[in-house]
């Protein structure tokens, strides 16, 4: 296999926050009818985090709280991310399924690599369909490091890919292209930070850059 983009989801194909506040108040409020949170919801410390995979996010958002508590909440948050999603609340970011529509007519191969978890990310390429573009979903619970950049491993040994790029918003994104020899593309949307944008080869506004960006390269 030649030709391959691997994608993040969150903050890169999915706009997240339309259902991460409404998903963590949820997620909260239940924690604080259990007796086991006191205060407001801490949006603002997860957004610093967002990208990490979840475990990491538990140990963040309740340092407190015992590897139990974090699990349940784990689940109950998961739980209202995909009802969410099923109810149509969340959105991919603009031009998607133009520039994944581009990328098989000129012969890419499309990957997605995410720190979310499998039923996560599964309801989302369910209800937007993107299997007709994507080849395959990979989850960092593949992973037992949890680590980005081993998961993009396994994808470029498992297709044989020679020539690729990482698009993501994140660190952990730029950091798998670079660990793995691979252009790293940064998207600068809702998540991303300017610091770890000026670590990428290459920094986008909108997904539809992403032509332009790919004809200088290949």
């Amino acid at each position: 296999m030649q030709k391959a983009l691997i994608f993040d989801m969150d903050g890169t194909l999915f706009q997240t926050d339309r259902i991460l506040e409404l998903s963590l108040d949820d997620t909260f409020n239940y924690l604080r009818t259990q007796g086991k949170w006191e205060g407001e919801t801490p949006i603002e410390k997860y957004r610093e985090i967002m990208g990490v995979p979840l475990p990491k996010v538990w140990e963040t958002l309740l340092p407190d709280h015992s590897i139990d508590v974090r699990k349940q909440t784990d689940v109950y948050f998961l739980e209202r991310l995909i009802e969410n999603i099923n109810n149509g609340k969340g959105a991919l970011y603009p031009h998607v399924k133009e520039v994944f529509s581009y990328l098989k007519k000129n012969n890419w191969s499309i990957f997605i690599a995410s720190n979310g978890l499998k039923e996560y990310l599964k309801a989302i390429v369910r209800y937007y369909h993107l299997d007709n573009w994507v080849t395959e979903t990979f989850s960092i619970q593949q992973i037992k490091s949890l680590n980005k950049s081993d998961l993009v491993q396994d994808i470029v040994k498992k297709y044989g890919i020679t020539n690729a790029a990482v698009v993501g918003d994140r660190l952990s994104d730029i950091k798998a292209a670079k660990d793995n020899g691979l252009v790293a593309i940064g998207c600068n949307f809702d998540f991303a930070q300017e610091d770890e944008l000026a670590k990428a080869d290459f920094v986008i506004d909108d997904l539809i850059e992403l032509k332009e960006v790919l004809a200088k390269l290949f």
